[in-house]
């Protein structure tokens, strides 16, 4: 069966790179999911959760913005599909500490409030911060809900 390549990249790192067999993603559009032999594709993304599949093995990140790039790789296996995302951050699912996201998305949730009529600028910032963290809430619940990660 083919396989998608897979890379998922922040200014600060790379924080997955592997063979795997399906990425859905939420996009400023709704959610996608990409499967082996998809057509090419460039999409901003949305704050919100990131699954990769592997099998029957599930990984889960916490995504805000940035990109994802889908593309049919010429060279080789026609069918062999690369998805690279470039985020502006992403933390996997065992990195994510829901206190201190539950704390980021309250510091956020007053920011908004506070800047809402008064500094156009601020707002969006806290607007962006409040999406980050909600998205590794979202991401968290899933690590309590099972009692442990699983991992590519």
């Amino acid at each position: 069966m083919s396989k998608i390549h897979f890379e998922i990249t922040t200014p600060e790192r790379q924080v997955l790179k592997d063979e795997v067999d399906s990425v859905t993603a939420t996009t400023m559009s709704g959610e996608v999911t990409i499967l082996p032999g998809h057509i090419a594709l460039i999409a901003p993304l949305a704050s919100g959760e990131l699954r990769v599949k592997r099998g029957e093995q599930e990984e889960y990140l916490a995504v805000a913005g940035g990109f994802l790039e889908v593309r049919p790789e010429p060279a080789g296996d026609p069918h062999k599909t690369k998805v690279i995302i470039l985020a502006d951050s992403a933390e996997r699912l065992e990195e994510i500490e829901s206190a201190k996201a539950e704390e980021a998305r309250e510091r956020a949730r007053k920011a908004m409030e506070e800047y809402r009529v008064t500094d156009a600028e601020k707002f969006t910032e806290a607007t962006a911060a409040f999406e980050r963290a909600v998205a590794q809430l979202k991401v968290a619940r899933r690590k309590h809900a099972r009692g442990k990660t699983s991992s590519l």
